[in-house]
């Protein structure tokens, strides 16, 4: 049964209910729709499942984007209703012929609607009907496909099995139909009657039988032409064989020592002891206080491309004049597919995800179905510019990432803020924390670090020289401890020594190693920390899709919480090796729902940054 069918505008006025519906539904299904589906750019999925205390729904929807209007459908997902698609589209086409923007009641549509039902009703009936009746048919086919298949395939039978085919009548050209859509019969025409059948049979036993004999004449050509080509290649291959010439620059063979340092250990002295220098003062301010300023070399070539633009269409217009001035009528999925992927294959030149890149496009599809295009504007314009404001939508974070604030307002509280980092093995996590905690520094918060990472060797011992290095406090118990006691002693420690953050390290794990994700889940539950940051590589592709959604899904189902804490943010790093290829980014983003609230770019405490929402777009659409 249908529980609830509503009529929105994308701005979120309420248009029209089934007031005979009228079913409390549990939960907020359409709330959840919005923010978590429609908004996301996930639009292009085919439905959505809500699930409630003592409920669980399915939620799809249609939209008519040339009035704004969306059409969502609520029913409870053990029933499977066959006819919601169909009702849907009805309801879409009726109401588009009422429809008026200035006006909001529309108490005259419920006759329509219940009419409209009973229609999809009676339709699903029918295909119901129709699908049982035609499953012997099928079974009865398969039977005399295989007898004609195995009638063929003896050499002697060839004129029988043809005969067969013949008897059969009707069912005989069934069996065409058939042999076609399985592909049996290798792209010959078939008309109608029986003599075709007997003729592909017949083909297709000459084929196989071709196909057995050996053609001494054939190999002895393609020996001949082989041994051409090969020479040729050779022939090439000596003469570029000159330009392949590698030569090196400053290269330094006696005994005079180099200009260059080296050896960037720090000095030891006669005990053993490491001199570390301090460096806190040292290193400059910050990256992520500093604005990035986007070169004005990617708006120029944007300019040039418009104007690339502006003469295509001009042509286009002197072919198609009256398309041109007009505008086209509706745009459809046919018009949308080459320009959706050419653009799907260039975000995945990215590095973004393929499954990221294919939602996003079905969704921005979704967003374009049956719009107007505009006069004197191209598909492929039309597209970019939906793809873009649905980028730049997903990387914009959507609650306040002000970590500084949050620290000063848990400092009001009387309590440490406390931020755990987490990821798989080798991203860099120890490192970053030390950039946090340097950019924490140069904003006068007291900040002390725990070593939690009681798993790897030396991962203590590391933190604890960026420790002596920025000169702040750590709390560490050594190795083979419980990370979670760990943490919460460290918490305590900050609480009585007056420290404004604690920053905690936690041993890298691959997402499907289950003792370490307990581990964390139980880490994370016991501590309750402010912030849950993720590290990740911005080197990853489909990788970055695996890793958060397992992360996310390991910490929800180990936690003995009714509502677990999951990941809130995101730390990108090695930002500095990817050149363009920064679909890692969105891939996070888009999979997780967290925003990206540092890049890490660099090998020193200064390398850390905000993420460029706009550049970041530009460079995927570039």
């Amino acid at each position: 049964m249908l529980e609830q069918l509503l009529i929105f505008t994308r701005g979120g006025l309420i248009l029209w209910t089934c007031k005979e519906l009228g079913n409390a539904l549990r939960g907020s299904p359409i709330d959840t729709l919005i923010r978590s589906c429609l908004l996301e750019e996930r639009s292009g999925a085919a439905s959505y499942n809500y699930d409630a205390p003592g409920a669980a729904y399915t939620l799809k929807w249609t939209f008519h984007n040339e009035l704004g209007l969306v059409f969502v459908a609520v029913y409870q997902r053990i029933l499977h209703l066959l006819y919601v698609d169909d009702l849907l589209s009805m309801v879409k086409q009726e109401f588009s012929e009422i429809y008026d923007p200035k006006r909001i009641l529309y108490n005259d549509f419920d006759d329509i609607f219940q009419q409209l039902k009973k229609e999809a009703e009676a339709r699903a009936e029918e295909m119901k009907k129709s699908k049982q009746v035609g499953k012997p048919v099928n079974d009865n086919l398969g039977r005399k496909q295989g007898q004609v298949q195995s009638g063929s395939r003896d050499g002697g039978n060839k004129k029988k099995g043809g005969d067969d085919s013949g008897k059969d009548g009707g069912d005989g050209n069934k069996f065409k139909g058939r042999t076609l859509e399985n592909g049996n019969v290798n792209n010959n025409h078939v008309g109608k009657g029986d003599a075709p059948s007997k003729v592909n049979i017949n083909g297709k036993e000459k084929g196989a039988s071709d196909t057995r004999a050996f053609d001494v004449n054939k190999l002895q050509k393609l020996r001949s032409k082989g041994g051409k080509e090969t020479k040729t290649v050779v022939d090439k291959g000596s003469k570029e064989e000159p330009k392949k010439k590698i030569t090196k620059k400053n290269r330094v063979w006696d005994d005079k020592p180099s200009e260059s340092k080296l050896d960037f250990t720090d000095p030891v002295s006669e005990n053993g002891e490491q001199n570390i220098s301090v460096v806190a003062t040292d290193q400059g301010d910050s990256m992520m206080d500093k604005e990035e300023i986007i070169s004005s070399d990617s708006e120029t070539e944007e300019d040039e491309g418009k104007g690339n633009k502006v003469d295509t269409g001009k042509k286009g217009w002197f072919s198609s004049m009256f398309q041109s001035i007009a505008g086209k009528a509706n745009l459809d999925k046919s018009d949308l597919e080459p320009a959706l992927k050419a653009l799907k294959d260039r975000l995945m030149t990215k590095n973004v995800a393929e499954e990221i890149a294919e939602k996003l496009c079905e969704s921005v599809a979704a967003s374009l179905d049956g719009k107007r295009l505009a006069s004197f504007t191209r598909i492929s314009s039309t597209v970019q510019a939906a793809m873009e404001e649905a980028l730049v939508r997903i990387l914009t974070p959507r609650r306040s990432i002000d970590i500084l604030r949050d620290v000063h307002t848990a400092k009001e509280q009387g309590k440490p803020y406390v931020v755990v980092f987490v990821g798989v093995n080798g991203v860099g996590k120890s490192t970053n924390l030390a950039k946090v905690a340097y950019w924490l520094l140069q904003h006068k918060i007291n900040v002390m670090m725990a070593a939690c990472d009681t798993f790897r060797s030396g991962a203590v011992e590391q933190l604890r020289t960026h420790a002596r290095r920025l000169q702040i406090p750590i709390f560490e118990k050594g190795y083979e401890k419980d990370p979670a006691i760990v943490a919460k002693e460290a918490i305590q420690e900050a609480s009585r020594n007056g420290s404004d953050v604690v920053l905690v390290d936690t041993a890298g794990r691959m997402q499907d190693n289950e003792p370490l994700m307990r581990a964390l889940s139980k880490l994370i539950y016991v501590n309750n920390p402010d912030l849950v940051l993720f590290v990740g590589e911005a080197l990853v592709g489909n990788d970055a899709v695996d890793q958060l959604s397992k992360f996310n899904q390991k910490l929800g189902d180990l936690s003995p919480s009714a509502n677990p804490r999951l990941i809130d943010g995101i730390l990108l790093t090695k930002f500095d090796t990817i050149d363009d290829k920064v679909g890692a980014a969105l891939s996070m983003v888009y999979i997780s729902g967290a925003p990206v609230m540092f890049v890490g770019c660099g090998q020193s405490y200064t390398d850390l940054k905000k993420l460029n929402v706009k550049s970041i777009v530009k460079t995927l659409l570039k």
